[in-house]
């Protein structure tokens, strides 16, 4: 489907390191800024987020965004960890291959939200258990082309895993796919969610 594996070949170590550097970012981010989710307290023991190990074949790139064609309706309100609901719209459709089978999520824009940029919740088989049972998150922006690329090595917990203080917006269930994603966040093995 689009996923360039020729591309992915001659990149893979750049790509691989590049990915790891945004951890190492992200992890610094964390631990010292002042808007860091994780509690103040907890900050000086916080030794970096668990990762699965890169996977460059759960990375596509060049999707299109097809339009939106299930049953539910195009304007919504998606519920949130805290209860509240918050105003959505269904933009659209990107459909990739893992293991030769074609899998669908859809992608949201959620009020608020700024630009092109596209809201991919998503439950899999490691939710709650290896990964927080509410789902975890991919942000997307468009490419010149209006191509999406679908990085799930990018896949992060919402903040309301770290503190109940936020509200997070709950995956829809035609987001849920049936199969395991060893990419991106994972929980750590010590330390239950909120």
């Amino acid at each position: 489907m689009a996923h360039d594996d020729e591309h992915l070949q001659h990149d893979e170590p750049d790509y691989v390191s590049t990915v790891r550097s945004a951890r190492l970012d992200k992890d610094a981010y964390f631990k010292h800024a002042p808007g860091s989710p994780i509690p103040a307290a907890a900050r000086h023991a916080f030794g970096g987020l668990p990762y699965f190990a890169v996977d460059p074949s759960l990375r596509f790139v060049d999707l299109a965004l097809e339009p939106y064609a299930g049953s539910e309706p195009s304007s919504f309100q998606i519920p949130t960890s805290d209860g509240q609901l918050r105003p959505a719209h269904r933009a659209g459709t990107l459909t990739f291959e893992v293991d030769g089978e074609p899998r669908r999520l859809t992608a949201y824009v959620l009020d608020g939200s700024h630009g092109d940029e596209l809201f991919v919740p998503f439950l899999d088989l490691t939710s709650g258990r290896e990964t927080y049972g509410a789902g975890r998150y991919l942000d997307l922006e468009p490419k010149e082309d209006s191509t999406y690329s679908l990085d799930f090595n990018l896949a992060y917990h919402p903040y309301c895993v770290y503190a109940d203080t936020y509200s997070c917006p709950l995956t829809p269930a035609e987001n849920r796919l049936p199969i395991r994603i060893e990419a991106g966040e994972r929980l750590a093995t010590n330390v239950s969610p909120h």
